[in-house]
């Protein structure tokens, strides 16, 4: 009897050992088969996040079991996640608790309306258009960096920035502001007095430059024309700012009554630059602004050979034939 005590107990704590051990593997080992990047947005509930989560984890009990006890359902932090392979239970719950982020690449280019900027960052960050496009548009968010709700487009240099995925639109402009500080070196700003521009201007200039050619090894002789131009007194006459006056990038020809279409941004019948960019203009172009060409060309038209270069002219003469010349070629191809 005393055996069959003994065995049995045994038996038992055996049993209880093999339990607890695969317990502890269920808690402590690899809950993470493959690397999977987690977002849970700011307007999530918790049964959202776990619909997410379950199916990309291993030891989904014990998951359940230890986020009860750590109260997750009320103290998840929205955010960007990457689970890792070999992320244990413990681990994905402590960090979802705690908020532990990892930032996300934020990539600003290639817009030319601040709505367009508002959809852009609504597809990389948390925050919705709407809520993009209210901050973009807040005079007195604009102010309080330093700016106007026109010319704050002028304020973002496009490259790659890290943020957090919830970073809210107001602490987002507040380190766009630092980017910009940062991105007008004393060296910039020394090579800007050249041309005699503020940096909104030069940024504003930059726009009109990268939208007539994105050739960069020519940009520089482009904004030399548009320094000639305006230290002249003669309108820049470029017709990027018509097509974004009219808010039609689309027309592909500008024809002479799109020349007098009113409008602030239309530098066919304004003096000087336009209130704003037009766009957001490539590093290549700003450099090209800072560096332009010291020349005597008052004018340039697109080669008839569409190759994205440009025929440059010093008299009215010489920039009326390489206009017909180009003219004739969008006949040719029946361009309207």
């Amino acid at each position: 009897m005393r055996k069959k005590i003994l065995y049995a107990s045994l038996a038992l704590v055996a049993a209880i050992a093999i339990a607890g051990s695969i317990v502890l593997v269920q808690f402590r080992g690899n809950a993470v088969p493959e690397r999977y990047e987690l977002f849970v947005s700011s307007k999530a509930g918790y049964e959202q996040l776990v619909d997410s989560l379950m199916p990309r984890i291993r030891h989904r009990a014990a998951f359940r079991y230890y986020a009860r006890r750590l109260d997750l359902a009320e103290s998840f932090k929205p955010g960007h996640y990457e689970l890792e392979p070999g992320m244990s239970v413990i681990r994905i719950t402590r960090v979802l608790k705690l908020g532990l982020q990892t930032p996300v690449r934020v990539t600003i280019n290639n817009v030319r309306t601040s709505a367009q900027l508002a959809q852009k960052l609504a597809r990389q960050l948390d925050a919705d258009s709407v809520e993009w496009m209210q901050e973009l548009a807040s005079q007195e968010q604009a102010a309080r960096i330093g700016f106007d709700s026109l010319t704050l487009f002028s304020m973002f240099v496009p490259d790659s920035y890290e943020f957090y995925w919830t970073v809210s639109p107001g602490e987002f402009l507040q380190h766009m502001r630092r980017e910009y500080d940062r991105f007008w070196t004393s060296e910039r700003d020394r090579l800007r007095k050249r041309s005699g521009l503020s940096r909104t201007e030069v940024m504003t200039l930059a726009s009109i430059v990268y939208e007539e050619t994105r050739r960069s090894d020519e940009m520089p002789r482009v904004a030399g024309v548009y320094v000639n131009r305006l230290r002249k007194g003669i309108p820049l006459q470029a017709d990027p700012t018509v097509k974004y006056a009219m808010q039609d990038f689309a027309l592909r020809r500008i024809l002479h009554k799109h020349l007098k279409y009113p409008s602030p941004y239309n530098t066919y019948i304004n003096k000087g630059l336009p209130p704003s960019p037009i766009c957001m203009p490539g590093k290549d172009a700003i450099e090209a602004v800072l560096h332009f060409e010291d020349h005597d060309y008052i004018f340039f038209c697109a080669r008839p050979e569409f190759d994205g270069y440009h025929n440059f002219a010093k008299t009215y003469t010489e920039h009326l034939a390489n206009a017909r010349a180009y003219s004739a070629e969008l006949n040719r191809r029946n361009i309207k």
